[in-house]
């Protein structure tokens, strides 16, 4: 079984060969013979099956399972030829002929193969920034933010009605054609006035009321709305106003309250809180510069800067996944007419292979830059990131994980951790040397 081995590229090669009818037949036969061992046949006792009942019984499968093992011997051969180490393979060979003739079987794959990337110099796509400020306005900003966000509530001490920023304590009941529906009531409910944490038009209604007071409240609910049974229906609200409070927010803010926020401090000050608070303004400011101006700029430049060869087999799953995010959401009557038209479908493919390229491209520079820079995660990282994601979205976090695991997609959940430490590390460091 010869196998002939063509470098195309330094990213791609292509073989050949021929398996003959003889060397499956001999795999077949050692396959019969083990499977001869434990097979259990009624009429014969275990290990004494003859090899021709096993092959009527299980020939089509013996068959498969020896050309898949000449394969992987032809497969092993061609790497071997090209005096590469396993590991500088990338995906699975692609097979363009498989043909099966009385003298064997004629046989043509592609292999890919990890390109040689050479990132001299990529400091200088990295483009030029200025590192965000955090003004005085911004910070009292926050901070009044954080005390009004944690202040306790009081009840107010006149009677005046309510209005806008104050939190009502109310009991209320919905009615649909005076009908009262699942889920539209609720007592000494605490409901924030100008949240629109409810439906449209009840919260403004209630502006102007006393403790004390009710009032009927016509309402309709959204034709998106969540529950289906109520979506577009006119409801009216019998409520009922018992007390109305407001945010207690201290005139200065003392140990006990900053204890609040700095809890690790031993004497906590407003100018700490202040430096706090400016610190993470800061680091949030960054994070979007980052994220929505540095790494765009940098992608664009260093995969416009760095070209190699590109394996082709990897380009061709990428634009197959950018294919199909393409049909996703398109039009029934759109999609009709790509069935009847296959030229307008290989066009439509094709019109991604020059994303697909700068995607590949990205990936494997990621991955140089990642080792030059020592910027790796761990699988504990990955873990850890869609527990807290899962507790986010409130899902059962194990059941979260092992849905990303069934899917396959772990290794590109990594890849894009690695990315995002990377790029930050890049630019972190690019910040510094500016001081």
């Amino acid at each position: 079984m010869e196998v002939k081995v063509v470098k195309v590229n330094s990213a791609n090669a292509s073989a050949t060969a021929k398996i003959s009818a003889q060397a499956i037949e001999q795999k077949e036969n050692k396959i019969l013979r083990t499977l001869a061992k434990d097979a259990r046949i009624d009429g014969f006792r275990k290990g004494k099956v003859p090899p021709s009942v096993l092959r009527a019984r299980y020939g089509d499968k013996v068959k498969s399972d020896a050309e898949q093992e000449a394969v992987k011997e032809l497969y092993d051969a061609a790497v071997k030829e090209l005096e590469l180490d396993k590991s500088s393979v990338v995906g699975e060979p692609v097979f363009s002929k498989f043909d099966r003739k009385d003298d064997g079987i004629d046989v043509e794959f592609k292999i890919s193969l990890k390109p040689e990337v050479k990132l001299e110099g990529y400091e200088e796509c990295i483009p030029e920034f200025k590192t965000p400020s955090v003004t005085k306005k911004e910070i009292e900003e926050r901070v009044n933010s954080l005390v009004k966000t944690t202040a306790p509530l009081k009840a107010i001490a006149t009677k005046r009605g309510l209005k806008n920023g104050d939190f009502a304590v109310i009991d209320f009941e919905g009615f649909i054609n005076d009908t009262a529906f699942e889920g539209g009531k609720a007592e000494n409910h605490t409901l924030e006035i100008g949240s629109k944490s409810f439906i449209e038009g009840f919260e403004e209604s209630l502006i102007g009321l006393k403790a004390g007071g009710s009032k009927d409240i016509n309402v309709t609910f959204p034709e998106n709305y969540s529950n289906k049974e109520l979506a577009g229906k006119e409801a009216v609200f019998k409520v009922k106003l018992h007390e109305i409070k407001e945010k207690d927010i201290p005139e200065e803010l003392d140990e006990e309250f900053l204890k609040k926020f700095l809890p690790n401090e031993e004497k906590p000050t407003k100018e700490l809180l202040e430096e706090k608070i400016k610190e993470q303004i800061k680091r949030e400011e960054i994070s979007k510069l980052y994220s929505e101006e540095l790494k765009p700029k940098f992608v664009e430049a260093i995969v416009k800067k760095f070209t190699f060869d590109l394996p082709d087999n990897i380009v061709e799953q990428e634009i197959d996944i950018h294919f199909r995010n393409a049909f996703v959401d398109i039009a029934k009557e759109e999609l009709e007419e790509y069935k009847k038209d296959p030229e307008k479908v290989k066009a439509k493919r094709e019109s991604f292979r020059s994303d697909a390229k700068d995607s590949v491209r990205l990936t494997f520079i990621v991955s140089e830059l990642a080792i030059l820079n020592n910027i790796s995660v761990t699988d504990q990282e990955v873990a850890q990131m869609l527990y807290y994601e899962a507790l986010q979205y409130g899902q059962d976090p194990k059941a979260h994980f092992e849905n990303y695991k069934k899917q396959g997609v772990l290794p590109a959940i990594k890849m894009a951790m690695i990315e995002d430490k990377l790029f930050q590390a890049l630019f972190d460091r690019a910040d510094k040397g500016k001081k």
